[in-house]
């Protein structure tokens, strides 16, 4: 006899083992998010996930997370906030606008195109208090400056852009994940069911992506995405089919008697095939 029982709604708890993976999860909200990237960042060296460079938006590049990423062995490349509370550089030209205007004369020597918008962009090396030299690349676009700064310095301005350029994936891909895969449509306000949501959405998209990447065609991640959902749609109609046809096999009196029973069962498949997809198949 077994002796288990149903539990009581009672006795369940909201009490976190602090060796559980829900304990380590929400420890992690009292946590800024530069903290949590760079604890990210560690896990992923740590695993053994090599990158020639750490490419962040503006919201991480901050002098502190640079140089944190910089003392694990990864150059970072980033856009800057153009802020002089956050960015003050060595020298008479402190911040990022005082460092374009003092360089009129070469600021307008090399120029490019991204879509439809043009640009004229130079680099610079300069000083900084806490990461040292750096290079900046300052990127006008007739209305907009937008500076760029890698702590790699044997990379040219034009190998910097083109870096930075790859971030445009990273928004496509988060477009693609709240379109196609739930992700920020969660309809729960339990965390760790939001982490597991969140969780299984990476990795659904991260599937798909590998598919759209080892079938080397151009197609979106949204057209790919139809395409799966067209063949899993065409799977279970197979299946359904299937059992159908297996249902009949198993009204056959002494299946696999003799030859005659198995032409039989060639017959009723080759029908069936007929009937509900179209064709005939051939024994």
């Amino acid at each position: 006899m077994n002796n288990s029982r149903r539990k009581d709604i009672s006795e369940f708890t909201t009490a976190l083992h602090h060796r559980s993976n829900s304990y380590q999860r929400k420890s992690e909200t009292i946590k800024s998010k530069n903290t949590l990237a760079i604890e990210m960042f560690e896990r992923a060296l740590n695993s053994g996930i090599e990158a020639d460079y750490l490419l962040v938006d503006s919201w991480y590049a901050k002098p502190n997370f640079i140089k944190q990423a910089n003392d694990l062995g990864m150059p970072v490349i980033a856009r800057l906030p153009n802020n002089k509370l956050i960015w003050n550089f060595k020298g008479k030209y402190k911040t990022l606008n005082a460092i374009y205007n003092s360089l009129k004369n070469i600021r307008h020597k090399q120029s490019g195109k991204h879509g439809e918008i043009s640009y004229k962009y130079f680099d610079k090396i300069v000083a900084h208090t806490l990461l040292g030299k750096v290079k900046l690349v300052f990127l006008h676009t007739g209305k907009n400056l937008l500076v760029f700064i890698s702590t790699d310095l044997a990379l040219c301005g034009k190998e910097i852009l083109a870096t930075y350029k790859k971030r445009w994936n990273i928004e496509q891909g988060y477009k693609d994940l709240r379109g196609l895969f739930g992700l920020g449509k969660e309809e729960n306000r339990i965390y760790e069911s939001l982490i597991a949501k969140i969780t299984l959405s990476m990795f659904a998209y991260n599937i798909v992506s590998y598919i759209n990447r080892i079938k080397h065609e151009p197609q979106t991640l949204g057209e790919l995405f139809r395409d799966l959902e067209c063949e899993l749609e065409s799977l279970a109609i197979s299946m359904q089919l299937f059992i159908k046809i297996l249902t009949k096999i198993s009204e056959i009196q002494n299946v696999v008697k003799d030859n005659k029973n198995f032409l039989q069962i060639i017959a009723v498949l080759s029908a069936y095939t007929q009937k509900e997809l179209g064709f005939m198949c051939e024994s």
